[in-house]
């Protein structure tokens, strides 16, 4: 028989509100009409740009740029 007991302490603490960090590369943010946008890493510039490339026939792709050291770097 399962305890309710150990339900609750499965369930006790504090949810994380740090946010989550990025790590260092090129980004892209890819949306689908209609859904939440998620964000793409490539190592190099030029396979971020290959990979919007890929993904801009059928979805809505913004480049976010190079994330370093949890700071965005502007080109």
């Amino acid at each position: 028989m399962f305890s309710f007991k150990l339900l609750n302490l499965l369930q006790m603490g504090r949810p994380p509100t740090k946010p989550a960090r990025l790590k260092n590369g090129f980004y892209i943010e890819v949306k689908t009409q209609g859904s939440s946008a998620i964000l793409i890493r490539r190592d190099t510039k030029e396979q971020m740009l290959v990979a919007a490339e890929d993904y801009a026939r059928t979805k809505d792709v913004t480049i976010k740029g190079e994330m370093l050291n949890d700071k965005w770097i502007n080109d």
